[in-house]
């Protein structure tokens, strides 16, 4: 899934622009009337969202060395024009010096803003928004067709403990935050778009505020829950040959059959890794955000899958390896924002699995304590292997059925 998001967020943010300039090579308008200036073309051209080759633009910035010498009559005039000196601050190639603020300071025009504005705006709310309401369609369609995933044997009411107390603290504090961390995320993204035209802009502004803060400070409980999780369970999520046989029989969730899995089976494996994956890309975006212009990440990132030649493999050029500071915290903000929406549609699904889509399910970690029913149905190697830790199951054990 990680790298299925990397591909969305590269093809729609920074590759398709690229790949667009080679299927789309537009011929250069005759700029001769204009003295090399952009003409009425090039403006309609961008107004239709076509490519335009900004070279003519973004090169001419001035020739020092055609400046008169300090003994001609114009002195040392005449080597960079204002526009010409405006247009290398533009394109981040002016010589710029200052005296606080490093590199940071030293970008006073940094047009790609515009597409991370554009970007986040559009593409960004409306495909995040489709992606959480068509997952909560798909969810209430498969309930109403398969209905809830019953415990075909009678409880036997004896129970086994599923999961510790420090296992259970773990995955709330988890999920807890992840929780709020998606609604006060969601606050911000869709304020402008759904809370100020209906309660007001004073009302979004307080709300917006308040989420800001408690997003921040959520983040750091996020994190810990991560790292708690991974160390208790990451030897338990290794991949093993029952996870062929569980992906075969879908899991008992499509059809009548209960395959044999371990403490966890193969999708709520796919759910760990999902989660230490893009929640750990997530935590490193955000802590990028947390700390503007101290954790660069994407410079460095696109020259390594340069080096790499991913982009190749779809045709693309290399990706851009020199990037402003404020590029670094754009592209930081949009790909926490895809990520989140992926995870949180991941997450949907494991909250509909754990509640009302399977009985029984909840109790795992609501009590930490199951129905030995429910245990030999759905983990029916770890029940054999809690009731007796000396004997080994076999890896292509029986059915529980």
């Amino acid at each position: 899934m990680l790298r299925m998001a990397l591909v969305f967020f590269l093809s729609l943010f920074l590759v398709a622009p690229l790949a667009a300039q080679d299927t789309q090579t537009p011929t250069a308008p005759d700029r001769s009337a204009t003295g090399g200036a952009q003409t009425l073309e090039d403006i309609l051209a961008r107004q239709r969202g076509e490519p335009v080759d900004d070279a003519f633009r973004k090169n001419n910035t001035g020739d020092p060395d055609a400046a008169a010498g300090i003994a001609a009559q114009l002195g040392t005039l005449g080597g960079a024009s204002d526009p010409e000196v405006w247009r290398a601050l533009r394109y981040g190639s002016a010589d710029v010096t200052v005296s606080a603020g490093g590199e940071v300071a030293s970008v006073l025009m940094q047009d790609g803003g515009m597409r991370w504005l554009e970007f986040r705006r559009g593409p960004l709310p409306k495909w995040g928004g489709w992606l959480l309401l068509g997952t909560l369609g798909l969810l209430l369609l498969f309930f109403l067709l398969r209905g809830r995933i019953r415990v075909d044997e009678p409880m036997t009411g004896r129970t086994v403990t599923r999961f510790k107390a420090a296992e259970r603290f773990g995955h709330w504090l988890l999920a807890g935050s992840f929780v709020i961390l998606g609604i006060t995320g969601i606050v911000v993204l869709f304020g402008r778009l759904f809370i100020a035209p209906y309660l007001g802009k004073e009302v979004n502004a307080v709300l917006l505020d308040w989420s800001k803060w408690v997003h921040n400070n959520v983040a750091w409980a996020f994190i810990l829950g991560l790292i708690m999780v991974f160390v208790m369970w990451v030897a338990h999520n290794l991949p093993s040959r029952t996870d062929i046989t569980w992906l075969r029989q879908f899991g008992g969730i499509v059809g009548k059959a209960h395959p044999p899995a371990k403490k966890f089976n193969a999708g709520q494996k796919f759910i760990f890794w999902s989660v230490i994956l893009l929640g750990g890309s997530i935590a490193i975006s955000g802590l990028s955000l947390l700390f503007p212009f101290e954790m660069p990440l994407f410079a460095k990132t696109f020259s390594v899958l340069n080096q790499i030649g991913i982009p190749g493999w779809f045709g693309m050029d290399p990706l851009p390896t020199a990037l402003a500071p404020q590029e670094e915290m754009q592209l930081a903000q949009l790909w926490h924002a895809i990520v989140a929406f992926v995870l949180m549609a991941i997450v949907l699904a494991h909250i509909y699995i754990g509640s009302v889509g399977m009985e029984g399910a909840f109790d795992a970690m609501g009590t930490g304590e199951v129905d030995e029913a429910w245990a030999h149905q759905h983990h029916s190697l770890w029940l054999d292997e809690v009731k007796d830790p000396d004997a080994k199951a076999p890896e292509g054990a029986t059915p529980a059925e």
